[in-house]
């Protein structure tokens, strides 16, 4: 079975889909999101579309908590949905999946123009999975220095 260009695709799907989301901006130029898997950005671009590129990467919160999960396309597999993606969790430390993301993405040379928009959506993510700490917030119990006027 011969594989259809991406381009081609795109110049299908770019301005009708089911994952296309139209809203108006300034004046009568609309903007358009995408909420399609594999996005990293949500726009309506070829650049970061999922459905057009043979290489994508995805950044998700994942199933435990504070995991993250980061999926990318398996090339050679793109006639097989079920085995499509290639999925890794992370469950470690903020610095640790920001070394991890750019080694898949970048030094891999697996998408490296999609390194920004993947390092912007883990601080997304992360900064999402933080539970904030609840209680009564402790007071400082320093000794208040009392000046004497004399």
């Amino acid at each position: 079975m011969a594989t259809v260009p991406g381009q081609l695709i795109w110049e299908v799907v770019k301005k009708n889909n089911c994952f296309l989301v139209k809203q108006f901006g300034r004046g009568t130029a609309g903007v358009r999101f995408s909420k399609e898997p594999n996005n990293l950005y949500n726009l309506n671009s070829y650049k970061h579309s999922g459905l057009a590129n043979k290489k994508t990467v995805t950044i998700q919160p994942g199933d435990k908590d504070q995991s993250v999960l980061l999926a990318t396309t398996k090339t050679k597999k793109q006639n097989k949905p079920s085995t499509l993606l290639h999925n890794s969790v992370m469950k470690k430390e903020f610095p640790r999946m920001v070394k991890a993301v750019k080694n898949q993405v970048t030094d891999n040379y697996y998408r490296p123009d999609l390194t920004k928009a993947a390092l912007a959506r883990l601080s997304a993510v992360h900064r999402s999975l933080k539970v904030a700490k609840s209680g009564v917030k402790k007071r400082n119990r320093q000794a208040l220095k009392i000046h004497d006027r004399k």
